[in-house]
Order: C-alpha cells, then sequence, then structure tokens
C-alpha cells in the first residue's frame, strides 16, 4: 500500500500572463466546453524548484540545464585552483563523455557575439543533483579516462530533493532515468475565460526638450484574470526510495508542500505584479490512490456577483465528498488552509490547518511510518 499526499489548490490571479504560449498569448485550454485560463505543470515544476532555494541549502539542490560541464568545471576550479580552465573543460567533457552524454560547442547568442568558453554543452537539459555534480568532479580530477562504471556510479546516487521529486530522463542512457515521485496537474480556471489586450503606450522622458509629441513606443500584452484550481501529489514510497532516507524524504516532502503553494511562474511579473497566494490549500492523505478534483469544474462556475472563490470552494467540497460516497475512498487525514468566509465550505472536508502545520504534520507522519515499519 502506497501513501500519496494531494494537495488541491484554489488560487485568484488579477491580469497577468503568467505562462505564454508560442505568440505571447497566455496559455488556455478548452474544459467542459469552455475556454480556461492555463498554467502548464511545467511552469509552476519549476517555480516550485526555484522557490526551494529560498528554504534549502544549495547543496541538496539540484540544476536542470545543458551547462552541466560549466559547472563541474566550477568544482574542478575550487578542488584544484592550479588547473587550467582548458584542462578543467576537457576534463568536465570526458566526465560526461563517459556516462554517453552527447557535447556539442556552446551556442553563442548572435553570430557577431565571441564564444570565449571552453566548455561545451549537452545536447539536451541535463538534470544532476549538486551533490552528484560534485562526485562527477572528484572523478574527473582523478583520472583524464573516467571509465562508464564509475561516472554512472556518481551519477546515480545521492539525488538530492529536485531530482527526487521532480525525476530525471536521460536519452543516451535510460539506466540513469529517475522516475518522478510527484505529479503536478496544469492549473487550470474554474470558470470560462477570455483573454484581453492591453494597448500601451511609453513616453520619452525628454520628448518635451525637443518639442516632440506621441509615444515613443506602442505595443499590445495580453492578458487574463481566472480563480484556479491547481493540483499536485506526492508519491511518498517513491519520494523515500529516491531519497534514500526516510528523514530526508520527509523533510523533501515538507518543503514541497509549502513551495508549491506559496510559488509562482515568473511570466510578466514586471508588468501585471501578480504576486498573490492561495485563497485555500487542502492536504489530503491518501492510501489508496491520488485522485485529482478537476472534475467539480467540469461545469464552469459562475461569479453571479460574487466572484469565484465561494462558488469553486462549493464545487470543490461538494465533489470531493461525492466522490468519497461514490467510491469509498476518503482519505485518511485532510487539512485545510482557509482565507476569508468566501473559503468556508471548505470547512467540513478536515481540520484547519497553517502551511507550516500542514508541512509539520507531513514530516512527522513519513518519519513515524519509517518507525513503524521498523524490524
Amino acid at each position: 500500500m502506497s501513501t500519496y499526499l494531494d494537495l488541491h489548490i484554489i488560487q485568484t490571479l488579477p491580469p497577468s500572463n503568467v505562462n505564454r504560449d508560442d505568440t505571447g498569448s497566455p496559455k488556455s485550454a478548452v474544459y467542459g466546453g469552455v475556454r480556461r485560463a492555463r498554467v502548464s505543470s511545467q511552469a509552476w515544476k519549476r517555480a516550485t524548484r526555484a522557490h526551494f532555494r529560498r528554504e534549502l541549502d544549495p547543496s541538496g539542490l539540484g540544476y536542470r540545464t545543458k551547462q552541466a560541464a560549466a559547472l563541474i568545471g566550477e568544482r574542478l576550479g575550487r578542488l584544484d585552483p592550479d588547473l587550467s580552465e582548458e584542462d578543467r573543460a576537457t576534463r568536465a567533457g570526458a566526465v560526461l563523455n563517459a556516462l554517453g552524454m552527447k557535447l556539442e560547442p556552446k551556442r553563442r547568442k548572435n553570430q557577431s557575439e565571441e564564444d570565449t568558453t571552453p566548455y561545451e554543452s549537452t545536447s539536451y537539459l541535463a538534470f544532476f543533483s549538486s551533490d552528484q555534480l560534485d562526485q562527477l568532479a572528484e572523478l574527473a580530477l582523478s583520472t583524464d579516462k573516467p571509465s562508464r562504471k564509475e561516472a554512472r556510479e556518481r551519477a546515480d546516487r545521492d539525488h538530492g530533493i529536485s531530482l527526487s521529486l521532480f525525476g530525471r530522463m536521460v536519452a543516451d542512457d535510460a539506466s540513469l532515468n529517475v522516475d518522478a515521485s510527484v505529479q503536478v496537474a496544469h492549473a487550470l480556471s474554474t470558470h470560462a475565460v477570455d483573454t484581453e489586450a492591453d494597448y500601451y503606450t511609453a513616453v520619452d522622458d525628454l520628448s518635451h526638450e525637443s518639442e516632440e509629441s506621441g509615444a515613443g513606443m506602442i505595443g499590445t500584452i495580453e492578458f487574463n484574470s481566472s480563480t484556479l484550481y491547481r493540483y499536485a501529489t506526492v508519491n511518498v514510497d517513491a519520494l523515500v526510495k529516491n531519497m534514500g532516507q526516510t528523514a530526508a524524504a520527509a523533510r523533501a516532502a515538507a518543503t514541497f508542500v509549502r513551495s508549491f503553494a506559496t510559488s509562482m511562474p515568473t511570466g510578466k511579473q514586471n508588468t501585471f505584479a501578480n504576486g498573490t497566494v492561495p485563497d485555500a490549500v487542502v492536504l489530503m492523505v491518501r492510501e489508496d490512490q491520488p485522485i485529482n478534483l478537476v472534475g467539480a469544474f467540469e461545469v464552469p462556475v459562475r461569479a453571479d456577483g460574487m466572484g469565484y472563490i465561494q462558488a469553486s470552494c462549493e464545487a470543490l467540497a461538494a465533489y470531493a465528498q461525492d466522490v468519497g460516497e461514490a467510491y469509498g475512498n476518503a482519505p485518511t487525514k485532510t487539512m485545510v488552509l482557509r482565507v476569508g468566509e468566501r473559503t468556508q465550505a471548505l470547512a467540513g472536508l478536515g481540520e484547519a490547518a497553517s502551511l507550516e502545520q500542514m508541512g509539520a504534520h507531513v514530516e512527522a507522519m513519513i518519519a513515524a511510518s519509517a518507525v513503524a515499519d521498523a524490524p
């Protein structure tokens, strides 16, 4: 039997464009027959990883990058300051080649830019924990020709929190893949949404001196506003396996709960200042399977002059209870963080808790499970 942590979040966004498509428009999706605002899972996972850096020591984190050789080179420089940068680049490339990763010259931003770095890039984004990069650097320093076995051993242990939660896919060697212990859904608005366009002008501050009239720049930015339903689930057993230590997994799960809830994708933040926090966070601990409750909003909620928060919370609470009654699979524990009276409908789902209390409960629960399982 596996344990899952389901996070259900209701969060409002004012006019914003936190996640754009290839045309610059806010991402959207049709659900329940109407157009909804959408924020991709990838955008919120990246925001969550960035938030980790506020809470955790960098040594426990990871990097998803094409510049792994440069990161290994930096570590080589700390291990042996006498190594030239060219030697560090050669050694870093050798250890990545030993992993079977294809390297190519680092791309310049434009043709006129002089490329001064000796480090090559991996042909795709590679995900390594800080500890793995440290160990690969130590291997690169110890030998000019690292073996595949030695390199793989160092790249397949000490995954750290980021890699253990979000997983890794290595195109050149599937044996280095790490199955993610977290799944994140695309955030969807609980209601129908129309995209709007802001026509803006920028005035040259010195235009009055030249007696010129008109704007120095004009343009348009597309945006929408929405009340979002956000969902993520943590497979606790998979996380413990990836981390290798129950205590570390407990801390990682608690950190994810806090960071996923309070993080925000950074698209157009300077333009819209859309840094809200959730109106409601519902944490459900399940022993059967994770359950996304987005079905609560298949029929889009309506504002009816009262806004969307209250209607969204009422729909979520009713659907959660209906699912539990229909399938007989109520969560073993539910904790609810609420802001204001409009979220009152969620109060009946579980005990009131702050985000810190949710994290503390998750950490204590996972740690206690290790004690219970001990021989």
